[in-house]
Protein backbone atom coordinates (compact mmCIF):
# COMPACT_ATOMS: atom_id res chain seq x y z
CA UNK A 1 0.00 0.00 0.00
CA UNK A 2 1.39 3.37 -1.02
CA UNK A 3 2.15 5.71 1.88
CA UNK A 4 -0.31 8.67 1.88
CA UNK A 5 2.46 11.26 1.70
CA UNK A 6 3.96 9.68 -1.42
CA UNK A 7 0.98 9.97 -3.77
CA UNK A 8 0.94 12.47 -6.63
CA UNK A 9 -1.49 15.41 -6.66
CA UNK A 10 -5.08 14.31 -7.15
CA UNK A 11 -6.67 14.57 -10.61
CA UNK A 12 -10.01 13.48 -12.02
CA UNK A 13 -8.45 10.92 -14.35
CA UNK A 14 -7.17 9.07 -11.25
CA UNK A 15 -10.65 7.58 -10.92
CA UNK A 16 -9.93 5.57 -14.07
CA UNK A 17 -6.17 5.33 -14.59
CA UNK A 18 -4.76 5.09 -11.05
CA UNK A 19 -5.11 1.78 -9.25
CA UNK A 20 -4.09 0.00 -6.09
CA UNK A 21 -4.97 -3.41 -4.68
CA UNK A 22 -7.24 -4.16 -1.75
CA UNK A 23 -6.55 -7.91 -1.40
CA UNK A 24 -9.48 -8.71 0.89
CA UNK A 25 -12.08 -7.01 -1.31
CA UNK A 26 -10.60 -8.35 -4.56
CA UNK A 27 -10.45 -11.95 -3.30
CA UNK A 28 -13.89 -11.87 -1.69
CA UNK A 29 -15.48 -10.28 -4.77
CA UNK A 30 -13.93 -12.92 -7.04
CA UNK A 31 -15.22 -15.74 -4.82
CA UNK A 32 -18.71 -14.26 -4.59
CA UNK A 33 -18.89 -13.67 -8.36
CA UNK A 34 -17.77 -17.25 -9.08
CA UNK A 35 -20.25 -18.70 -6.61
CA UNK A 36 -23.13 -16.58 -7.88
CA UNK A 37 -22.47 -17.45 -11.54
CA UNK A 38 -22.19 -21.14 -10.62
CA UNK A 39 -25.61 -20.87 -8.97
CA UNK A 40 -27.06 -19.19 -12.05
CA UNK A 41 -25.66 -21.96 -14.30
CA UNK A 42 -27.10 -24.63 -12.04
CA UNK A 43 -30.43 -22.84 -12.10
CA UNK A 44 -30.34 -22.79 -15.89
CA UNK A 45 -29.63 -26.54 -16.02
CA UNK A 46 -32.32 -27.52 -13.51
CA UNK A 47 -34.94 -25.02 -14.67
CA UNK A 48 -35.35 -23.60 -11.19
CA UNK A 49 -36.62 -26.83 -9.62
CA UNK A 50 -35.43 -25.98 -6.16
CA UNK A 51 -38.33 -27.20 -4.06
CA UNK A 52 -40.88 -25.05 -2.27
CA UNK A 53 -40.77 -21.33 -2.81
CA UNK A 54 -39.89 -19.42 0.34
CA UNK A 55 -38.11 -16.36 -1.02
CA UNK A 56 -39.57 -12.91 -0.74
CA UNK A 57 -39.39 -11.76 -4.34
CA UNK A 58 -39.89 -12.73 -7.95
CA UNK A 59 -37.38 -15.25 -9.17
CA UNK A 60 -36.80 -16.50 -5.67
CA UNK A 61 -36.00 -19.95 -4.40
CA UNK A 62 -38.31 -22.54 -5.76
CA UNK A 63 -39.66 -20.33 -8.56
CA UNK A 64 -39.67 -22.04 -11.94
CA UNK A 65 -37.83 -20.71 -14.97
CA UNK A 66 -34.41 -19.15 -15.55
CA UNK A 67 -32.83 -16.81 -13.05
CA UNK A 68 -33.77 -13.19 -13.92
CA UNK A 69 -30.93 -11.48 -15.78
CA UNK A 70 -31.42 -8.22 -13.89
CA UNK A 71 -30.70 -10.02 -10.62
CA UNK A 72 -27.34 -11.19 -11.99
CA UNK A 73 -26.56 -7.73 -13.38
CA UNK A 74 -27.32 -6.08 -10.03
CA UNK A 75 -25.19 -8.49 -8.01
CA UNK A 76 -22.18 -8.39 -10.33
CA UNK A 77 -22.58 -4.61 -10.60
CA UNK A 78 -22.43 -4.35 -6.83
CA UNK A 79 -19.19 -6.36 -6.76
CA UNK A 80 -17.73 -4.19 -9.53
CA UNK A 81 -18.57 -0.99 -7.61
CA UNK A 82 -17.04 -2.51 -4.47
CA UNK A 83 -13.76 -3.24 -6.25
CA UNK A 84 -13.72 0.16 -7.98
CA UNK A 85 -14.40 2.00 -4.72
CA UNK A 86 -11.45 0.39 -2.94
CA UNK A 87 -8.96 -0.23 -5.75
CA UNK A 88 -9.32 2.76 -8.11
CA UNK A 89 -8.16 6.30 -7.48
CA UNK A 90 -10.65 6.43 -4.60
CA UNK A 91 -8.60 3.75 -2.89
CA UNK A 92 -5.29 5.43 -3.70
CA UNK A 93 -6.33 8.76 -2.15
CA UNK A 94 -8.64 7.39 0.57
CA UNK A 95 -6.14 8.20 3.34
CA UNK A 96 -5.08 11.52 1.85
CA UNK A 97 -8.32 13.40 1.19
CA UNK A 98 -11.35 13.59 3.47
CA UNK A 99 -13.60 13.81 0.40
CA UNK A 100 -12.38 10.49 -1.00
CA UNK A 101 -13.13 8.76 2.29
CA UNK A 102 -16.57 10.38 2.42
CA UNK A 103 -17.45 9.14 -1.08
CA UNK A 104 -16.24 5.66 -0.10
CA UNK A 105 -18.47 5.76 2.97
CA UNK A 106 -21.63 6.37 0.94
CA UNK A 107 -20.78 3.82 -1.76
CA UNK A 108 -19.78 1.07 0.67
CA UNK A 109 -22.61 1.60 3.13
CA UNK A 110 -25.43 2.19 0.64
CA UNK A 111 -24.80 1.59 -3.07
CA UNK A 112 -22.78 -1.65 -2.93
CA UNK A 113 -25.05 -3.49 -0.44
CA UNK A 114 -28.20 -2.27 -2.21
CA UNK A 115 -26.98 -3.75 -5.51
CA UNK A 116 -25.95 -6.98 -3.82
CA UNK A 117 -29.35 -7.27 -2.12
CA UNK A 118 -31.12 -6.64 -5.45
CA UNK A 119 -29.30 -9.72 -6.74
CA UNK A 120 -31.20 -11.93 -4.23
CA UNK A 121 -28.13 -14.10 -3.51
CA UNK A 122 -29.71 -15.94 -0.56
CA UNK A 123 -32.60 -17.08 -2.73
CA UNK A 124 -30.12 -18.32 -5.33
CA UNK A 125 -28.18 -20.14 -2.61
CA UNK A 126 -31.36 -21.71 -1.23
CA UNK A 127 -32.30 -22.86 -4.73
CA UNK A 128 -28.95 -24.67 -5.05
CA UNK A 129 -29.06 -26.34 -1.62
CA UNK A 130 -30.51 -29.80 -0.98
CA UNK A 131 -33.62 -30.07 1.11
CA UNK A 132 -31.66 -30.55 4.35
CA UNK A 133 -29.46 -27.53 3.68
CA UNK A 134 -32.48 -25.41 2.82
CA UNK A 135 -34.12 -26.45 6.08
CA UNK A 136 -31.03 -25.41 8.06
CA UNK A 137 -30.93 -22.08 6.26
CA UNK A 138 -34.60 -21.53 7.01
CA UNK A 139 -33.99 -22.34 10.68
CA UNK A 140 -31.09 -19.86 10.83
CA UNK A 141 -33.19 -17.10 9.24
CA UNK A 142 -36.05 -17.79 11.62
CA UNK A 143 -33.87 -17.69 14.74
CA UNK A 144 -33.83 -14.99 17.39
CA UNK A 145 -30.64 -13.35 16.11
CA UNK A 146 -32.06 -12.92 12.63
CA UNK A 147 -35.32 -11.56 13.99
CA UNK A 148 -33.48 -8.97 16.07
CA UNK A 149 -31.12 -7.86 13.28
CA UNK A 150 -33.95 -7.62 10.74
CA UNK A 151 -36.32 -5.74 13.02
CA UNK A 152 -36.98 -2.38 11.28
CA UNK A 153 -35.74 -0.21 14.16
CA UNK A 154 -32.54 -2.24 14.58
CA UNK A 155 -31.70 -2.35 10.88
CA UNK A 156 -32.33 1.40 10.61
CA UNK A 157 -29.95 2.13 13.48
CA UNK A 158 -27.38 -0.10 11.78
CA UNK A 159 -27.55 2.14 8.72
CA UNK A 160 -27.64 5.62 10.26
CA UNK A 161 -25.33 5.09 13.27
CA UNK A 162 -22.02 4.00 11.64
CA UNK A 163 -21.23 7.37 9.97
CA UNK A 164 -21.76 9.20 13.27
CA UNK A 165 -19.65 6.69 15.18
CA UNK A 166 -16.98 6.80 12.51
CA UNK A 167 -16.52 10.56 12.42
CA UNK A 168 -16.99 11.37 16.10
CA UNK A 169 -15.02 8.56 17.75
CA UNK A 170 -11.40 7.39 17.40
CA UNK A 171 -12.57 4.83 14.81
CA UNK A 172 -11.99 7.24 11.93
CA UNK A 173 -8.36 7.71 12.87
CA UNK A 174 -7.91 3.94 13.10
CA UNK A 175 -9.13 3.49 9.54
CA UNK A 176 -6.49 6.00 8.39
CA UNK A 177 -3.48 4.73 10.32
CA UNK A 178 -4.10 0.99 10.80
CA UNK A 179 -4.11 -1.28 7.69
CA UNK A 180 -6.45 -3.70 9.45
CA UNK A 181 -8.74 -0.85 10.39
CA UNK A 182 -8.73 0.29 6.77
CA UNK A 183 -9.66 -3.20 5.55
CA UNK A 184 -12.39 -3.43 8.18
CA UNK A 185 -13.77 -0.13 6.88
CA UNK A 186 -13.98 -1.67 3.38
CA UNK A 187 -15.70 -4.85 4.54
CA UNK A 188 -17.86 -4.04 7.57
CA UNK A 189 -19.71 -1.14 5.96
CA UNK A 190 -20.92 -3.42 3.18
CA UNK A 191 -22.01 -6.06 5.70
CA UNK A 192 -23.87 -3.45 7.78
CA UNK A 193 -25.56 -2.08 4.66
CA UNK A 194 -26.69 -5.59 3.68
CA UNK A 195 -28.31 -6.03 7.09
CA UNK A 196 -30.40 -2.98 6.21
CA UNK A 197 -31.27 -3.52 2.54
CA UNK A 198 -31.94 -7.26 2.80
CA UNK A 199 -34.96 -7.03 5.13
CA UNK A 200 -36.20 -3.78 3.60
CA UNK A 201 -36.31 -5.05 0.01
CA UNK A 202 -37.53 -8.55 1.06
CA UNK A 203 -36.35 -10.10 -2.20
CA UNK A 204 -34.55 -12.76 -0.20
CA UNK A 205 -36.06 -14.80 2.63
CA UNK A 206 -36.37 -12.79 5.84
CA UNK A 207 -36.90 -13.69 9.48
CA UNK A 208 -40.28 -11.97 9.43
CA UNK A 209 -41.88 -10.00 6.61
CA UNK A 210 -42.84 -6.42 7.39
CA UNK A 211 -45.03 -4.09 5.32
CA UNK A 212 -42.97 -2.62 2.50
CA UNK A 213 -44.34 0.81 3.33
CA UNK A 214 -42.15 0.73 6.44
CA UNK A 215 -39.15 0.76 4.13
CA UNK A 216 -40.47 3.88 2.41
CA UNK A 217 -40.86 5.66 5.76
CA UNK A 218 -37.40 4.56 6.91
CA UNK A 219 -35.91 5.94 3.69
CA UNK A 220 -37.09 9.42 4.59
CA UNK A 221 -35.73 8.99 8.14
CA UNK A 222 -32.36 8.04 6.70
CA UNK A 223 -32.41 11.16 4.50
CA UNK A 224 -32.91 13.32 7.61
CA UNK A 225 -29.96 11.72 9.42
CA UNK A 226 -27.75 12.09 6.32
CA UNK A 227 -28.60 15.78 6.14
CA UNK A 228 -27.93 16.25 9.87
CA UNK A 229 -24.52 14.58 9.60
CA UNK A 230 -23.61 16.67 6.57
CA UNK A 231 -24.62 19.89 8.34
CA UNK A 232 -22.45 19.04 11.33
CA UNK A 233 -19.48 18.33 9.06
CA UNK A 234 -20.10 21.51 7.06
CA UNK A 235 -20.71 23.99 9.86
CA UNK A 236 -19.57 22.28 13.05
CA UNK A 237 -16.32 24.24 13.14
CA UNK A 238 -14.20 21.14 13.87
CA UNK A 239 -11.85 19.48 11.38
CA UNK A 240 -12.08 15.69 11.69
CA UNK A 241 -8.69 13.98 12.27
CA UNK A 242 -6.90 17.31 11.88
CA UNK A 243 -3.56 16.15 13.37
CA UNK A 244 -3.39 13.25 10.92
CA UNK A 245 -4.25 15.26 7.82
CA UNK A 246 -2.00 18.14 8.84
CA UNK A 247 0.84 15.67 9.37
CA UNK A 248 0.68 14.65 5.71
CA UNK A 249 1.93 18.15 4.83
CA UNK A 250 0.61 17.94 1.29
CA UNK A 251 1.29 21.05 -0.76
CA UNK A 252 -1.53 20.55 -3.28
CA UNK A 253 -5.30 20.38 -3.27
CA UNK A 254 -7.84 22.02 -0.95
CA UNK A 255 -7.23 23.14 2.60
CA UNK A 256 -8.30 20.79 5.39
CA UNK A 257 -11.45 22.81 6.10
CA UNK A 258 -12.35 23.03 2.41
CA UNK A 259 -11.72 19.31 1.93
CA UNK A 260 -14.12 18.50 4.78
CA UNK A 261 -16.68 20.94 3.39
CA UNK A 262 -16.64 19.19 0.00
CA UNK A 263 -16.77 15.79 1.71
CA UNK A 264 -19.79 16.77 3.79
CA UNK A 265 -21.62 17.85 0.65
CA UNK A 266 -20.66 14.56 -1.02
CA UNK A 267 -22.23 12.60 1.86
CA UNK A 268 -25.41 14.67 1.65
CA UNK A 269 -25.84 14.66 -2.13
CA UNK A 270 -24.62 11.13 -2.86
CA UNK A 271 -26.66 9.71 0.02
CA UNK A 272 -29.84 11.20 -1.41
CA UNK A 273 -29.00 10.11 -4.97
CA UNK A 274 -28.33 6.53 -3.88
CA UNK A 275 -31.60 6.53 -1.94
CA UNK A 276 -33.61 7.25 -5.09
CA UNK A 277 -33.10 3.85 -6.80
CA UNK A 278 -33.78 2.14 -3.48
CA UNK A 279 -37.06 4.04 -3.19
CA UNK A 280 -37.92 3.09 -6.78
CA UNK A 281 -37.18 -0.56 -6.01
CA UNK A 282 -39.47 -0.42 -2.96
CA UNK A 283 -42.28 1.16 -4.98
CA UNK A 284 -41.90 -1.50 -7.66
CA UNK A 285 -42.10 -4.21 -4.98
CA UNK A 286 -45.24 -2.57 -3.59
CA UNK A 287 -46.85 -2.65 -7.05
CA UNK A 288 -45.83 -6.26 -7.72
CA UNK A 289 -47.00 -7.40 -4.28
CA UNK A 290 -50.31 -5.53 -4.64
CA UNK A 291 -51.00 -7.16 -7.98
CA UNK A 292 -50.22 -10.61 -6.57
CA UNK A 293 -52.54 -10.06 -3.59
CA UNK A 294 -55.31 -8.81 -5.87
CA UNK A 295 -54.91 -11.85 -8.11
CA UNK A 296 -55.07 -14.16 -5.07
CA UNK A 297 -58.27 -12.50 -3.81
CA UNK A 298 -59.87 -12.71 -7.26
CA UNK A 299 -58.92 -16.38 -7.55
CA UNK A 300 -60.42 -17.12 -4.13
CA UNK A 301 -63.66 -15.34 -5.03
CA UNK A 302 -63.87 -17.18 -8.35
CA UNK A 303 -63.28 -20.50 -6.61
CA UNK A 304 -66.02 -19.76 -4.07
CA UNK A 305 -68.45 -18.81 -6.84
CA UNK A 306 -67.65 -21.98 -8.77
CA UNK A 307 -68.16 -24.04 -5.61
CA UNK A 308 -71.61 -22.47 -5.05
CA UNK A 309 -72.51 -23.09 -8.67
CA UNK A 310 -71.46 -26.73 -8.36
CA UNK A 311 -73.57 -27.18 -5.22
CA UNK A 312 -76.55 -25.61 -6.96
CA UNK A 313 -76.12 -27.87 -9.99
CA UNK A 314 -75.96 -30.97 -7.77
CA UNK A 315 -79.08 -29.91 -5.93
CA UNK A 316 -81.01 -29.38 -9.18
CA UNK A 317 -79.75 -32.72 -10.55
CA UNK A 318 -81.03 -34.47 -7.43
CA UNK A 319 -84.49 -33.05 -8.02
CA UNK A 320 -84.37 -30.41 -5.33
CA UNK A 321 -84.38 -26.65 -5.43
CA UNK A 322 -81.25 -24.63 -6.04
CA UNK A 323 -79.86 -22.93 -2.90
CA UNK A 324 -80.75 -19.32 -2.42
CA UNK A 325 -78.09 -16.92 -3.71
CA UNK A 326 -75.59 -15.64 -1.20
CA UNK A 327 -76.92 -12.10 -1.59
CA UNK A 328 -75.01 -8.89 -1.94
CA UNK A 329 -72.77 -9.26 1.10
CA UNK A 330 -69.52 -7.35 0.34
CA UNK A 331 -66.55 -9.67 -0.17
CA UNK A 332 -64.27 -7.73 2.20
CA UNK A 333 -66.48 -8.70 5.16
CA UNK A 334 -65.38 -12.31 4.65
CA UNK A 335 -61.75 -11.63 3.75
CA UNK A 336 -59.54 -12.74 6.73
CA UNK A 337 -57.17 -9.81 6.20
CA UNK A 338 -59.86 -7.13 6.15
CA UNK A 339 -62.95 -8.26 8.03
CA UNK A 340 -61.55 -7.23 11.45
CA UNK A 341 -61.65 -3.60 10.26
CA UNK A 342 -65.41 -3.80 9.80
CA UNK A 343 -66.32 -5.70 12.94
CA UNK A 344 -66.26 -9.11 11.23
Amino acid sequence: MTHPSAVAPWHWSALADTWTLEPAVAALSALLAAGYLAGVRRRRRTGGDGGESWGGGDGGAGAAGPWPWHRTAAFLGGLAVWVWTTCSGLGVYERVLFTDRAVQLVLLLMLVPMLLALGAPVSLLADALPAAGRARLRAALSGRTSRVLMFPLVSTVLLVAPPWLLYFTPLYGRTLTDPLGNTAFHLLLVLIGLLYFWPRLQLDPVARPYPLMIGVVITFVEVVFDAALALVLLYGGHVIAEPYYAGLARDWGPTLARDQFVGGNAIWILGDLVGLPFLCALIRRLIVTGRAETAAVDAALDAAEEARAAVAAEAVAAGGDAPAPAGDRPWWLDDPNLRHRYGG
